[in-house]
Formats: structure tokens, sequence, C-alpha cells
């Protein structure tokens, strides 16, 4: 397998309580490295952006509220398979259906508040990391 980039948001619930530390260790213990990261309070233009592609859905309003509601952390990882590692360490959108010791299992409050996002494809990671990340502040 070769050793991909993935990006990866730790959402306003984690960060409001303190979870950083901990969401990053669960992604470094399952294989995945950063090699970019920054704590970032998001503007309506960057939540509105960023999630563009729920424009027409019901909960796109909320979602942006809740993207600027507090500091969210803006991660490239980097790994074998890291789309797949990462999205398997996430567990589950729903806490309720994600697997033990997965990040939303342990820390997500509902499935609004589900703690952390990743990329679902090398080539939505691709875009998700040049929405935030300039090449020079990716170093790994």
């Amino acid at each position: 397998m070769a050793v991909t980039r993935t990006f990866s948001i730790i959402k306003p619930d984690a960060t409001k309580r303190n979870l950083t530390g901990a969401v990053t260790a669960k992604l470094e213990e399952a294989g995945l490295r950063v090699v970019a990261s920054k704590r970032i309070h998001m503007s309506r233009e960057q939540a509105e952006g960023f999630y563009a592609v729920h424009k027409e859905r019901p909960f796109f309003g909320e979602l942006v509220e809740f993207m600027m509601s507090e500091p969210v952390v803006v991660q490239v990882l980097e790994g074998e398979d890291a789309v797949k590692r990462n999205r398997d360490v996430m567990g589950a959108t729903n806490p309720a259906d994600a697997d033990e010791g997965t990040i939303r299992k342990e820390f997500a409050l509902s499935i609004g508040e589900n703690s952390v996002h990743g990329s679902d494809s090398e080539e939505n990671a691709a875009i998700e990391i040049a929405f935030f990340f300039n090449d020079d502040e990716i170093v790994g």
C-alpha cells in the first residue's frame, strides 16, 4: 500500500471540551502522522465554502453555524491508505452506530456534534487540503 494524505478536522464540540490531544493521539495510534496542523476559528466564508456541497440540504445553515461556534483544528494526515485508515478510526457518522474504540464512539456527543471530519476519497482529500493549507505549510 502507498503512503497517501488525507484531511481531518477536529470539530468545535471536541475542541470546546479540550479533546484535541486525545483525538490526535487516536489518529497517531492508528498509524497516521500529522504533517500539518493549525487551530483556526472558521469564518462564515470558510464554513460555507468548505461545506458548499451541502448548500441545498436542510441542515446546511446549522452546520455552518456549528463550525463557526468554536475553534477547530484542521490537519493533514499521512500514512498507508490514509483516507481509509482515518475513516476507520473516526467511526460511523452516528456515534450510536460507531464501533468501540473509534473517535466518534468515545468522544462524539451526537450525529451533528460528532467531533471529527475526514475526507471520503483521495480526490476530495486533495481539494480539502488545498482549501486550508498552502504547500509550504505541509512538512512531512
